[in-house]
């Protein structure tokens, strides 16, 4: 066998084991070094047996990692929507959300939405997103005869939007895999996430508005006096905002990079915390240990992969899978819906941390062959990710909400109810396609 084809025996074994059950970040470094100890294989290789650069090179990605600036914001991040997610606040929001939209079809579900769309940015973890919002929403719009497909359709839907919306811990990754700009890259993806945010509450409400019957008005009885609802908004709505608008605005000013912006909300997580009373040492200790965790999963991964797609090029795939690629004479639109889909269908097996470190960087070498901006593809690939997290069989989300939802609530249903959700998702991405300015104008007029 040729270099290149063993090159991709490897990707395909890579797979393959992936798919078995194995934990993703090891099987990178175990595929890493087998094959590299091959690719990288000396003449003397049978007197010193471990005299082989792929150790060389492990220990240097090693140190490349714990060294990336911009790799820093990302536990901070985790950190500051871990703090915020056991502070009680989304309670609070969701409440007074529901109080403010009363007056608006499907007030319940647009709250929800809205509620997801704030705590999913504080987040960025969809599974804490959609398993609280599944908690706490969704038993509420039950309670209120909402109909079980639309309320678990906003619940799914609304908790992958912290893919898309800055400031997103998936587009810094990107960001440090596409050595680009993370700031550039978060003005990139502003519009585009407050856009979809936005098509999901549209819809929300002209379904509402049609058939009245899914998404019944709430009791006018039950409303507390505007002053009450004004206090409630004041007091969980605007702390939050202010906290996310401070961290998302400083980065996007230029007066601060995404890891000081980071540290800075993470203190502003635990301000808040205590402010609500809900900041103890069991909480705390939680939060650092799961932040702690994350990390050091994404870290392991960012090993792996280089190590991984190091010896990949080296025994020469992606010159192998760019020559294909640039032989199909596609154009410019034609290699985005090929890159599209091959993301879209790895995204059933695989979560989008491994998708962006591993299968991402495959792609990059090509965008400027096509004349793709590195900004535009990152955004197209956010977008994208939520599709996988929305499409059956294999919807995450959707799993997500069901091993919390009440057990009336059938899988089939959540599935039904996520699908008008994968239409306006695949709709805003058309939109991209014709409109680049959507995703590019903000950056140009920010940065030039």
């Amino acid at each position: 066998m040729t270099d290149p084809q063993i090159a991709i025996l490897m990707l395909v074994l890579f797979i393959g084991i992936v798919l078995l059950g194995f934990p993703i970040a090891f099987t990178l470094i175990a595929m890493g070094l087998g094959f590299g100890y091959y690719a990288y294989a000396q003449v003397d290789q049978l007197e010193h047996l471990f005299n082989n650069r792929i150790f060389d090179l492990f220990v240097q990605n090693t140190f490349s990692v714990m060294s990336n600036d911009v790799l820093v914001a990302v536990p901070l991040f985790l950190f500051m929507g871990y703090v915020v997610e056991r502070a009680n606040i989304v309670d609070r929001l969701f409440f007074s959300m529901q109080l403010a939209t009363r007056h608006i079809p499907g007030s319940m579900a647009v709250a929800a939405l809205a509620t997801c769309a704030i705590f999913a940015t504080a987040t960025g973890i969809v599974g804490a997103v959609v398993t609280l919002m599944g908690l706490l929403a969704l038993p509420a719009m039950l309670k209120a005869g909402y109909d079980k497909k639309l309320a678990s359709g906003v619940i799914c839907a609304g908790g992958t939007l912290g893919i898309l919306i800055p400031p997103s811990i998936m587009l810094i990754v990107y960001a440090a895999i596409a050595q680009v700009s993370p700031v550039r890259l978060y003005a990139a993806a502003l519009f585009p996430g407050l856009m979809l945010a936005g098509m999901y509450m549209l819809y929300v409400i002209l379904r509402a508005y049609l058939n009245p019957s899914l998404a019944p008005k709430p009791v006018e009885e039950h409303v507390p006096p505007f002053r009450t609802i004004v206090w409630q908004l004041v007091t969980s709505f605007v702390p939050l905002f202010v906290l996310i608008m401070g961290v998302l605005g400083s980065i996007l000013a230029g007066i601060a990079t995404p890891a000081e912006a980071a540290g800075v909300g993470s203190f502003g997580g635990l301000v808040l915390a205590g402010m609500y009373r809900s900041l103890s040492w069991e909480r705390l200790k939680e939060a650092v240990y799961l932040t702690a965790r994350t990390s050091a999963m994404v870290c392991w991964l960012f090993i792996g992969s280089w190590t991984f797609a190091s010896v990949f090029s080296y025994l020469g795939g992606h010159g192998l899978i760019e020559e294909w690629v640039v032989g199909m004479a596609l154009g410019t639109v034609g290699f985005l819906i090929i890159a599209q889909l091959i993301i879209f269908f790895l995204g059933w097996p695989l979560e989008w941390s491994e998708i962006i470190i591993i299968f991402v960087p495959i792609f990059l070498p090509m965008l400027s062959t096509f004349g793709v901006d590195p900004l535009f593809f990152g955004v197209l690939v956010a977008l994208n990710l939520q599709t996988s997290f929305l499409t059956p069989p294999m919807a995450m989300s959707a799993y997500y909400l069901k091993g919390v939802a009440p057990k009336h609530v059938q899988l089939i249903e959540i599935f039904k109810g996520i699908m008008p959700y994968l239409a306006i998702v695949i709709f805003a991405m058309v939109l991209m396609y014709m409109f680049p300015q959507i995703i590019l104008w903000l950056p140009e007029y920010l940065f030039g």
